[in-house]
């Protein structure tokens, strides 16, 4: 027979819910645009909105995408089967931020086969020194933006401002028939990153073809398949990708479940709606690539605008739509829940050439940061056909579930790892060597980067891109013509007609010691927390 106590503690036991589950968000945001003629295969731009999607870091665990895109080589026909290749990268946070804060960094994003190569700016990719799959993938342009290993940084405070960007193939290279000695083709494509802040303009760095070609030293199969020789699809995805947000569900007495989702917002104008999206450009060759290459042949001298014969502006479409979800970890994904997106945001396009929402102000929270809060509770609707999560207010939130008293704070973890390069003596970091340096670079995220100045053609990425001395110099001869000419405070790509443009962080913008003004640029050889900030 149970004692009356042990009958108390059962009874308890039956009606007092368990302690809120640990669960996430994450899922795509769709963006849908009208279709791009074929002939559009020499690259794109775009102005994407940059802000803090979340008000506290929440951790490495976070990794999320801001709206970007996916350029994939062009195929004709059929595309290859099991073959990933393509540039993505852009605005966000990723699991191996190693300097993060909740301003956005960029990063450039080249995935060469199936991810066996990652190349996210200079010497940051995927592998080690001792086996770099990437490290060596791009190539330092510009002589005036300072790119650290960790990523471009947004400026600390930057608040829904857009960020212009996009890639562009730019004729340094010459098409080869062999690659590192063996009967393999590289093409000739440089990928290039422009940008268009506030506060910088122009070329930064670009993709070395090698990067993609040497793929098909392990599989032949895949020569002539990758970027390096192929032009780019301009029909592309557009989407926020949204890989993990903190959340909570728990469920109370009845049993019905409640979730709470880590506060999360969007920049707001004046107006109370939000652009995200603006000017998706294609291009064809005679946007840039034509008349640089005359310039480099000893043709007239080009000013690096784009040029707009060889522009094509991609309209959005009506509507777009969600597949965020919030479920534990490890739920298969077709027993993952989609919240009700449509109940708060609505698609807005205020010219075809923008994109953006319009917010229910019931269910969205505005604060005076220029950001509104997307709605933290939901309630799970088991509907007659489908779940879903659907909004509901703070206070019709049970109290049992606990759910209002908890708080999403940035978790305390161990100091960063400081990136650094290969200090060998007999290294292609110091043979030949840089010309000027260290020089620092305190940052806004609380790094401090330490650089040096090599002529172009000797940076490392150079000399690991399967270039004779003479294919180098040959680059270096190119490279200062742009020096010459191509300053960092004139429009390169089209400005945008709508918002404020973003700020890169000031300390990245730097200036070449006297004597190294042309032909010379800045690469970062160590990043780590700054001594005040450990």
């Amino acid at each position: 027979m149970r004692t009356p106590a042990l009958l108390v503690a059962c009874l308890m036991a039956a009606t007092v819910p368990a302690a809120p589950e640990k669960v996430e968000m994450a899922g795509y945001l769709i963006v849908p645009t009208e279709h791009v003629p074929d002939s559009y295969n020499a690259g794109f731009s775009i102005y994407a909105a940059a802000w803090p999607l979340l008000n506290q870091y929440p951790g490495h665990r976070f990794q999320t995408g801001l709206f970007g895109t996916w350029m994939h080589p062009q195929y004709e026909g059929e595309k290859p089967k099991d073959l990933y290749n393509d540039i993505e990268g852009g605005l966000g946070w990723w699991r191996d931020t190693r300097f993060p804060t909740e301003t956005p960094k960029f990063i450039m994003g080249g995935v060469g086969v199936n991810f066996k190569d990652i190349a996210n700016g200079p010497a940051h990719g995927a592998g080690d020194w001792k086996e770099p799959r990437g490290l060596y993938g791009v190539a330092q342009l510009s002589p005036w933006l300072l790119f650290p290993i960790d990523g471009l940084d947004m400026k600390q405070g930057t608040n829904g401002e857009l960020f212009g960007y996009g890639y562009l193939p730019m004729p340094f290279a010459q098409a080869k028939t062999k690659t590192n000695g063996k009967d393999i083709p590289t093409g000739d494509n440089c990928w290039t990153l422009f940008v268009n802040s506030a506060n910088f303009k122009g070329p930064v760095c670009f993709f070395t073809p090698y990067f993609w070609s040497h793929a098909a030293e392990r599989d032949p199969a895949y020569a002539g398949l990758m970027l390096d020789s192929r032009g780019s699809d301009p029909n592309k995805h557009f989407q926020m990708e949204t890989q993990y947000v903190p959340a909570f569900q728990a469920q109370d007495a009845k049993g019905d479940t409640y979730a709470r989702v880590a506060p999360t917002s969007f920049p707001v104008g004046t107006d109370g709606t939000t652009v995200v999206l603006h000017r998706l450009t294609s291009y064809d060759r005679r946007a840039l690539y034509d008349g640089v290459k005359k310039w480099f042949e000893g043709g007239p001298a080009v000013s690096g605008a784009i040029n707009p014969t060889g522009a094509f502006v991609q309209n959005f479409k009506k509507d777009g739509g969600s597949t965020w979800r919030i479920y534990p970890e490890g739920t298969p994904r077709d027993q993952k829940v989609t919240l009700a997106w449509k109940s708060f945001a609505t698609p807005h396009s205020p010219d075809p050439m923008t994109y953006g929402y319009k917010w229910n102000s019931e269910l969205v929270t505005r604060g005076a940061s220029g950001l509104i809060t997307l709605p933290q509770f939901f309630r799970l609707n088991e509907g007659p056909k489908n779940k879903q999560w659907v909004v509901v207010k703070p206070a019709e939130v049970p109290v049992a579930t606990s759910l209002a008293g908890l708080r999403f704070t940035r978790p305390k973890e161990k100091p960063p790892q400081p990136y650094d390069t290969p200090e060998g003596a007999n290294t292609t970091w110091k043979v030949p060597g840089p010309k000027a340096g260290p020089f620092k670079a305190l940052l806004g995220n609380g790094s401090v980067v330490t650089y040096y100045w090599y002529r172009f053609a000797d940076q490392p990425a150079m000399l690991n891109a399967d270039l004779t001395s003479a294919e180098r110099e040959a680059l270096q001869v190119k490279v200062e013509k742009l020096h010459r000419s191509w300053t960092k405070d004139r429009d390169y790509l089209a400005p945008p007609t709508v918002g404020k443009l973003a700020s890169l962080d000031p300390a990245q913008i730097v200036t070449p010691p006297r004597g190294l003004e042309v032909g010379y640029v800045p690469i970062a050889t160590r990043q780590e927390l700054a001594p005040a900030s450990r």
